[in-house]
């Protein structure tokens, strides 16, 4: 009824693998069928004609029943998959496509499979194997490989025994079994008459998972079970291959037969469903732990959040040659699952493929004009009889054999990599060999996503694999071996067990002479280690950031004199916030994006003029902070350029920068600000009589950077939207802003000293110019012009009007007796000078009052 009042559904399933209760027989045959059948009909009635209806069966179910310790075959869903009111017949699609085993001496790897994770191998499972072509009868036999085949002596139908055999039960009439006997009349199933849905296919990320799909790991369950042959440990790429074999086998049309009842596949692979997707969002689910408690169940489960974004390792590896140029490979045997991986130079493929060779341990090696990847794993391993080797005359004995000493290797291992399946933190890895007397460390990054236990495995096999490497071994092919190249495995034993060694180098004269180094297959067995969920930072709604621009003079010389900076603080703090820019409001570009947090803060008590250049012991100045917070350093330490700060009303170019010694915690958040110097960088210009409560203060540190601005973009008013990295710009938690700057880097600093001399003839003023770059260095002659050329503004006011404006080029100048009395001035006056720049036209001004003329 709910899906009904909800506008209804486009399908439906009435219930799903109640097996328990569908192969009860009594008198009058399964009841709980004929119930389903009746189920099915009230839904029908319901939802109406246009929802598909079905039964979501267990894979051992669907095809039919025997009692046990019989020889009958009841098709007892025959009647259910045959009613008019079932529109599909849906399994939930859990059939074993492995029975692996640990080690070289099991059948399946004895004929020919090279490995579990092999497609070939898991697809020729998919109808055949285990529930195909044979079965075990008892644990015993399973644990011996003893398999009985499937067979159907009296009739010929062995698919009436096979779960597996979906071809045959949907292309076949169902004859039942009773008493042995092959009933005349076949059951209501119409051959080909209703599509197959995988209402349910899947499996868990745990070592040979494809051996039991259907087994998880829950400690609550009590269904927990592993998969036969398990050892536990977390195996994401298993997962990946089962999915990857399934998808594309029942995708082939060849193995897919269509319909000459309803004209379409027999299995409806647009509602194959995956299990198990899951509506939790990632990495939350499962990280957060006091919310959800199945969470520690997802590392080794069924769930695909979180791991269908990975990568094969093959692909990444396809990808990267082929991005080099070269076309001529073969990965068929790499086996892994690459979660994350940063490349810089994606031409040149050596380097590229050096930390994925280190982090999955394979070898790269050419043969026939085709480069091979293939695992360092020790299997394949060819046997040497050493009275068969040649002898050369280059070696001492047929064998030489060498260790090096144990003091030229490390015995700690420190990686160092991205954490995935969180917040992506840089974390790192240690492994110490147990009898480790060296305390050295070897300290490796890698730029790679890893979960913590895979790090830390990846330490491990380092360590045991450099240890296991210092024995190595030289020797000279028979002539009936010289097929044997670099990255083949030999044992010099005629024995099954024994050493393995990889040829690492091959000299070419008389004789091959092979240089070999010993590998361990163990090494590569991934230790037994607990894969801990991941920390994450709880989930923080998106809110509005505080952007600050300041359009500064230069502070270190090395900046884009012309660029204005931008400090943007947030509580909380987004992570990193982005600037888009425009000309007007629509058609933004991406400008720049800021990751650190700025301090930013406001006065809580007023702070006087004072002069520039020595130290202001004036009343403390209360700085309340957004977030972050302050220290004290030495005076020394200051003039040499730290707590360095500005202070202003907001607005772009209006600020004094200023730097404190005495940064003291008055309150939360509250610093008392005291020992300061004023007017920095030529701002004592800007300096008004006091700077009242309620002004802003940013500290000038790091996370105050420059944004992008063209030169040619000075005083032209651009939109800004800045906000949360993580969210668009057109994101509510943007804030709009219309700003424009003139880019006072380029600013030349007010002229100091100015003097004045009264005579008969007139007034004489004078000056000291300023530098805004290379002044700071008291070796010179004369300060740096820092000008394309000297040029001063000079400027005559009287009661607020400008009288005389006059553009000179050296510091002095003479307001004469005639200029006055053409100016119609009698009384007193103030003067401006500023010095000129080309590029920024007048900087900052100082100011002289001139009394009464002699």
């Amino acid at each position: 009824m709910l899906c009904k009042a909800a506008g209804g559904v486009s399908s439906f399933c009435i219930s799903s693998e109640m097996r328990g209760l569908t192969q009860i027989r009594g008198a009058s045959g399964f009841s709980a069928v004929a119930q389903l059948r009746a189920l099915a009909a009230e839904v029908r009635q319901i939802l109406g004609p246009n929802t598909k209806i079905g039964y979501a069966a267990d894979w051992s179910e669907y095809f039919g029943y025997q009692p046990k310790g019989t020889s009958d075959r009841y098709f007892h869903l025959d009647p259910l998959w045959a009613d008019d009111n079932i529109d599909f017949i849906g399994i939930d699609n859990y059939m074993p496509l492995s029975d692996w085993r640990d080690g070289e001496h099991h059948l399946d790897a004895e004929a020919g499979a090279p490995s579990i994770y092999d497609l070939g191998y898991l697809r020729s499972n998919i109808e055949g194997g285990e529930g195909y072509d044979w079965y075990y009868a008892s644990p015993e036999e399973a644990e011996a490989q003893i398999r009985t085949p499937i067979e159907d002596q009296g009739h010929d139908e062995p698919w009436i025994w096979r779960y597996k055999d979906l071809r045959n039960w949907w292309s076949n009439s169902h004859h039942e079994r009773i008493g042995g006997m092959r009933q005349p009349n076949p059951t209501d199933w119409v051959p080909g008459s209703k599509p197959i849905w995988f209402t349910e296919l899947g499996c868990a990320a745990i070592d040979k998972g494809t051996n039991q799909p259907n087994k998880f790991l829950d400690p609550k369950s009590s269904e927990s079970l592993l998969p036969a042959y398990s050892n536990g440990l977390r195996d994401d790429f298993i997962q990946v291959q089962y999915l990857t074999a399934m998808l594309g086998y029942w995708s082939d049309p060849k193995v897919n037969p269509i319909s000459d009842i309803y004209g379409a596949p027999m299995l409806d692979m647009a509602n194959a469903y995956v299990w198990a997707w899951d509506t939790r969002p990632f990495p939350t689910f499962p990280n957060l732990k006091r919310q959800w408690d199945d969470g520690e169940n997802y590392p080794r489960g069924h769930w695909l959040n979180g791991r269908s974004g990975s990568r094969t390792l093959a692909s990444v590896v396809t990808e990267i040659c082929h991005g080099a140029g070269v076309t001529d490979i073969d990965v068929s045997g790499l086996y892994g699952v690459v979660r994350g991986y940063v490349i810089e130079d994606v031409t040149n493929a050596r380097s590229a493929l050096q930390p994925l060779m280190l982090r999955y341990g394979f070898d790269a090696i050419e043969r026939d004009g085709v480069l091979k990847f293939q695992m360092r794993d020790g299997y394949g391993a060819v046997a040497l009889n050493p009275d068969h080797l040649a002898i050369s005359s280059d070696l001492e004995g047929t064998v030489e054999h060498r260790r090096e000493a144990e003091a030229e290797m490390t015995g700690r291992v420190r990686l160092r990599f991205v954490q995935s399946d969180a917040d992506h933190d840089v974390v790192a890895e240690e492994a110490v060999l147990p009898d480790d007397r060296t305390h050295s460390v070897s300290v490796n990054e890698m730029p790679l996503s890893m979960t913590r236990a895979e790090g830390r495995q990846t330490a491990e096999r380092w360590l045991s694999e450099a240890r296991v490497s210092r024995d190595t071994v030289r020797f000279a092919l028979p002539p009936s071996q010289m097929h044997l190249g670099a990255g083949d495995l030999v044992r010099l034993t005629d024995a099954e067990t024994g050493p393995v060694y990889r040829i690492d180098r091959l000299e070419s004269a008389d004789l091959q002479l092979v240089e070999a180094v010993r590998i361990e297959q163990g090494v590569y067995k991934a230790s037994e280690l607990n894969d801990d969920l991941a920390t994450v930072k709880p989930y923080a709604a998106p809110v509005p950031v505080l952007p600050v621009f300041l359009d500064l003079p230069l502070i270190t010389g090395a900046e884009a004199p012309h660029a204005p900076y931008l400090a943007v603080t947030g509580d909380p703090w987004p992570g990193a916030a982005t600037v888009y820019s425009s000309s007007s409001d629509d058609s933004y570009r991406l400008s720049d994006v800021i990751a650190q947090r700025a301090v930013v803060g406001v006065t809580e008590t007023p702070l006087r003029r004072a002069s520039a250049g020595v130290w202001d012991e004036g009343p403390a100045l209360k700085v309340k902070l957004l977030a972050g917070q302050l220290e004290s350093r030495p005076r020394s330490s200051v003039m040499n350029g730290v707590n360095l700060a500005s202070i202003g009303d907001g607005t772009p170019g209006n600020w004094e920068v200023f730097q404190f010694a005495d940064a003291a915690l008055e309150a939360p958040d509250v610093y008392a600000l005291s020992g300061r110097l004023r007017g920095q960088l030529g701002t004592d210009a800007l300096m008004p009589d006091v700077w009242p409560d309620g002004s802003v203060f940013v500290l000038l540190n790091d996370s105050v950077q420059q944004i992008s601005l063209l030169r040619n973009e000075r005083r032209l008013a651009k939109h800004y939207r800045i906000g949360p990295a993580t969210r668009g710009y057109d994101d509510p938690s943007y804030q709009h802003l219309i700003a424009s700057f003139a880019g006072n880097g380029l600013r030349p600093y007010a002229p100091v000293h100015m003097r004045v001399r009264s005579y008969a003839a007139g007034d004489e003023l004078t000056w000291i110019r300023r530098a805004r770059t290379d002044a700071d260095d008291w070796s010179g002659l004369e300060i740096p012009l820092g000008e394309e050329s000297e040029s001063y503004l000079v400027r005559v006011i009287a009661g607020g009007t400008v009288l005389r404006e006059e553009l000179i080029s050296e510091p002095r100048w003479t307001y004469s007796t005639a200029m006055k009395a053409a100016d119609g001035l009698s009384g007193s006056y103030e003067v401006e000078v500023a010095q000129v720049s080309a590029v920024f036209g007048p900087g900052a001004w100082s100011r002289l009052a001139v009394g009464q003329a002699a």
